[in-house]
């Protein structure tokens, strides 16, 4: 699908606040609110919408600490790792790539204690780096027209 103007105002307004009423939205872009839901309803029926999701503080959740682990793994390793991964609570994003790592995950923890017990649990898969995330910079960027 060709993404015109009108979708891609919508789908900026909804990366800004995906809770936004369709009238809201619709005056914004000047079309009715049964016409931005009818848009919206074939993007998503088409994927280029995927979903919704709600932004939790992990600070206040108690999870005090933020890092990026990298994973070089070990001969026969990976397949299994790419497995039990999706069982770490840790984890909030993790990502196969190219390069001397296989792997570079976004974890939270509650302190370092917690992370030593994370990082235990990573070395049997192969050799890992922590980069502590200090500050957010840029989070969640909208995908816009003319990103490309």
């Amino acid at each position: 699908m060709n993404i015109d103007d009108l979708n891609w105002k919508i789908l900026k307004r909804l990366q800004a606040n995906a809770r936004e009423t369709f009238a809201d939205i619709g005056r914004q872009v000047g079309l009715t609110a049964p016409a931005v839901a009818e848009r919206i309803k074939k993007m998503e029926d088409l994927g280029i919408i995927e979903g919704y999701i709600t932004k939790v503080s992990h600070a206040k959740t108690g999870h005090h600490l933020k890092a990026i682990i990298t994973l070089r793994a070990f001969m026969g390793k990976l397949k299994p790792f790419l497995e039990t991964v999706k069982t770490y609570k840790e984890v909030v994003n993790c990502y196969r790539i190219t390069g001397n790592e296989n792997i570079v995950m976004e974890v939270v923890l509650r302190d370092q204690f917690h992370l030593e017990r994370f990082i235990d649990k990573l070395i049997q898969y192969g050799e890992t780096r922590t980069h502590i995330i200090l500050s957010n910079v840029v989070s969640s960027a909208p995908i816009g027209k003319d990103t490309f």
